[in-house]
């Protein structure tokens, strides 16, 4: 499966239309900074996997580092519903992006584990991770047991969720305060499923980025822009 144009989702104001009458407009909500301290980046649903040891880290890795987190949030109306009762828009997150440099990547490559190997999927076929709590985030790998007070409906992450309202969406950083580590947690799109997370790189083959694809936004033959 070809990787989507990132570039368009992560474009404030781009607008799309589907033919069942929904319409979304884009926008981008910094995420805060993430803490990689091995550069082995774990994407999952925190909820379900968080402190399992279950969520490998994927295969690229990345220089030690801060690096900033962003989320293109898509602002959705059903027109049509809009023009008969005045139904008020929501947000969904649409895609999360790791940024490691301000580059423009120009290749992708799906986002894989240790044992996986992309060259046996299909054309259709993708590695995803699965989400069953309507979430995803990101964290380094060596923080994976740092956040023991995050598991299940308790803790700062559930708190930061259930606050309701467009708080309940995300981003949100959550921090141990005995290590420093830290995760960026965020709604999944439309909820539950899974999700795909791709790797970008620059010309020197250097990681540019992380982008966990949420659906949210038709592909470029299903949208006509608005």
């Amino acid at each position: 499966m070809p990787a989507p144009d990132f570039s368009w989702h992560f474009t404030p104001g781009n607008r799309f239309e589907e033919e069942g009458g929904q319409a979304g407009t884009m926008s981008v909500i910094p995420a805060g900074e993430l803490w990689l301290p091995t550069g082995r980046v774990v994407a999952c649903d925190p909820f379900v996997s968080l402190g399992t040891g279950e969520s490998e880290p994927f295969t690229a890795e990345v220089p030690p580092g801060r690096y900033r987190v962003e989320c293109a949030v898509a602002t959705i109306t059903e027109f049509e519903e809009e023009r008969a009762d005045g139904e008020p828009p929501h947000l969904r997150i649409a895609a999360a992006r790791l940024v490691i440099k301000d580059t423009a990547p120009v290749t992708w490559e799906i986002a894989h584990q240790a044992g996986q190997d992309p060259a046996e999927l299909a054309d259709d076929e993708f590695f995803a991770y699965g989400v069953d709590a309507g979430t995803g985030c990101f964290y380094d790998a060596a923080c994976d047991e740092s956040f023991p007070d995050c598991v299940g409906d308790k803790g700062p992450l559930w708190d930061a969720f259930d606050a309701g309202g467009d708080a309940g969406l995300g981003p949100h950083t959550i921090t141990a305060p005995d290590t420093g580590h830290n995760l960026i947690a965020f709604m999944s799109g439309w909820g539950d499923g899974a999700y795909p997370t791709w790797v970008g790189r620059d010309t020197d083959g250097d990681v540019t980025c992380f982008v966990t694809d949420f659906f949210v936004v038709p592909s470029e033959d299903e949208r006509v822009a608005g």
